[in-house]
């Protein structure tokens, strides 16, 4: 359709015609709401599904909250343990934070009287070897010496300590 200049009338029939147009009329906009109840039944069983897998992460995010303060604490014992004049309270305050962290995790009947190898035998059967065979050493003899035997300990044997009580900080299993 080609359009006239504007300086040119038009003529009456065309002029009438073009008067008496209207716009087009659309249909009305499609709804996105389901036609059926099936699709909110669907919909009811997936938010349903979302509300229990965030319930379940928070309990478990909560249950896990003594695991996170002992990591933040494990880095103070870290740094003590580090320096040989504060490496004999380093390695009481990591034997004193495992035992916390058992505490937290188990029964204290269950977990306040052990000490020496069932100590240890406590941490193997909640952990796993690579982290109890690093903190055998520690709770079975050097938590005893004198300060001078921890002391003169080599600096790689405190960093073992260090990363045998992160790992079973991290990785014990409580029963539920």
């Amino acid at each position: 359709m080609t359009m006239e200049p504007a300086g040119i009338p038009l003529d009456p029939m065309t002029e009438t015609a073009l008067r008496s147009l209207k716009d087009i009329s659309l249909p009305p906009a499609i709804s996105w709401m389901p036609q059926t109840w099936g699709w909110a039944v669907l919909a009811a069983i997936l938010l349903l599904i979302l509300v229990t897998v965030f319930l379940l992460w928070l309990r478990r995010y909560r249950a896990n909250a003594y695991r996170r303060d002992a990591l933040a604490l494990l880095a103070g014992v870290e740094a003590k343990i580090r320096d040989p004049e504060t490496r004999q309270s380093g390695v009481q305050d990591l034997a004193v934070l495992l035992k916390r962290v058992a505490l937290a995790g188990w029964p204290r009947n269950d977990v306040a009287s052990l000490a020496g190898a069932a100590w240890v035998k406590f941490l193997e059967v909640h952990g796993d070897r690579t982290s109890s065979q690093a903190l055998q050493a520690v709770l079975d003899d050097l938590e005893y010496h004198a300060s001078k035997g921890i002391g003169a300990t080599q600096p790689n044997t405190g960093a073992e300590l260090i990363a045998g009580a992160r790992n079973w900080i991290e990785r014990h299993h409580v029963s539920a």
